[in-house]
């Protein structure tokens, strides 16, 4: 396949994606209106369900702009040579493949922050803040900004300097080298990504002594959960929405609650949501998703290892110079549609997931407390009551509020 050729399939994936969303994001916005089936009645008052269509078509709105204008510069960059521009930039600096590539994709990332920094704000301080839900100042904005920064340097730029390491020293094989790398990476990330990475953003202190501790802990014992470690998350200090996870393996694992997932509900409620985590971890979804991750990566990285020594992927994109960073960038536009079938599989064994551990939750705990949790925890949010079914399909990594509510009371 000639340059040309790729080229053109390139602006080619670009323009079905972004069409294959935008009729999505329309025919979900078409149900905005729709009546609120019966068992979800009580989800929200009149004047809150007014709000919530209303923040669903800001974030409708909001979403198509800065759709159109991601894909506008993605198409200009590629016609007007701004991928060669910034190779050429690079090249003035350095020709060292690993620090070519570094100030290649450095550049890339500044200029892309600088482009959705704009639409970032204003998402938090106009569409949040005028529905009620952030919480984030101005100084925590830009503070996580440049930790985020920071993280991606050294933790992605890390990573690619390993990859392009492995590629300068045997070629096309590389890519099970680095796969044997990211992995190791990736398990040590789950295990302990609570206490390296989340201390960077958020202070986490551990449930206080007290009734819903001595709660859990009951429930937990009902169950043969040992669990030693309970933590409360300052998650108010960014937004008013709530959530609660599980994470870790062993020795190491914890359950988080966000302060305002305790704010918002009542002790059995928490307990529920509770049960709901740990039977993901019965359920060993953890590790499957794991397992499904890792295979994932190491077939991107084999078909990558196919692609990597075309130049013809490089001019693709328009760098006249052939290398590992241009291809790289080649490679991922083209592969983006496999990115979204994998994302779509993904998404449906969450779903069966999420039912399961739903199951768990209703048969050692009580259904009635997860309902209401449920409930309360989408009306708080706003969310989206009726969503279209081939939204839900492609995009939602849960079971809709109707549904799983259907699947608790069966």
């Amino acid at each position: 396949m000639n340059t040309s050729v790729l080229f053109y399939v390139i602006i080619g994936i670009l323009l079905l994606q972004f069409a294959i969303e935008t009729v999505l994001d329309l025919l979900n916005a078409r149900k905005f209106k729709d009546p609120v089936p019966e068992e979800l009645r009580d989800v929200f008052e009149q004047d809150e369900y007014r709000r919530s269509q209303e923040y669903k078509q800001a974030n409708f709105k909001f979403g198509l702009i800065s759709g159109i204008v991601s894909l506008g510069v993605t198409i200009a960059f590629l016609i007007f040579g701004g991928f060669d521009w910034i190779d050429t930039l690079a090249r003035g600096i350095t020709e060292h493949p690993i620090g070519l590539a570094l100030l290649f994709f450095g550049m890339i990332f500044i200029g892309s922050d600088i482009i959705s920094t704009p639409f970032a704000y204003y998402q938090t301080f106009v569409i949040e803040e005028k529905f009620g839900f952030n919480k984030t100042t101005r100084k925590l904005f830009i503070t996580d900004k440049l930790k985020g920064w920071l993280m991606g340097a050294l933790l992605g730029g890390g990573m690619l300097a390993i990859v392009i390491w492995f590629f300068t020293k045997v070629g096309s094989d590389f890519w099970i080298y680095a796969w044997v790398v990211i992995t190791v990476f990736t398990v040590f990330i789950n295990l302990f990504y609570t206490r390296l990475i989340v201390p960077l953003f958020n202070k986490q202190t551990p449930l206080e002594d007290g009734s819903l501790r001595d709660k859990i802990q009951s429930y937990a014992r009902k169950v043969g959960f040992e669990l030693q470690h309970i933590f409360v998350i300052d998650g108010s200090k960014r937004s008013t929405k709530a959530n609660a996870y599980f994470s870790g393996f062993g020795k190491t694992k914890r359950i988080t609650l966000y302060d305002t997932l305790i704010e918002d509900l009542e002790e059995d409620e928490i307990v529920s949501v509770l049960a709901h985590e740990v039977g993901h971890y019965k359920k060993q979804h953890i590790i499957y998703n794991l397992l499904a991750s890792i295979l994932i990566t190491g077939l991107t990285l084999f078909i990558l290892s196919l692609f990597i020594n075309n130049p013809e992927v490089s001019a693709a994109i328009g760098v006249e110079t052939p290398s590992f960073h241009a291809a790289l960038i080649g490679f991922g536009l083209l592969y983006s549609p496999i990115s979204q079938i994998t994302g779509l599989l993904m998404n449906l064994l969450s779903r069966k997931f999420e039912y399961q551990a739903d199951d768990f939750a209703k048969s050692t705990f009580a259904p009635q407390p997860l309902i209401s949790s449920l409930k309360k925890l989408s009306g708080k949010s706003l969310s989206n009551l009726t969503p279209h079914p081939a939204y839900v399909f492609m995009h939602y990594s849960h079971p809709t509020l109707q549904d799983r509510i259907r699947n608790l009371r069966a």
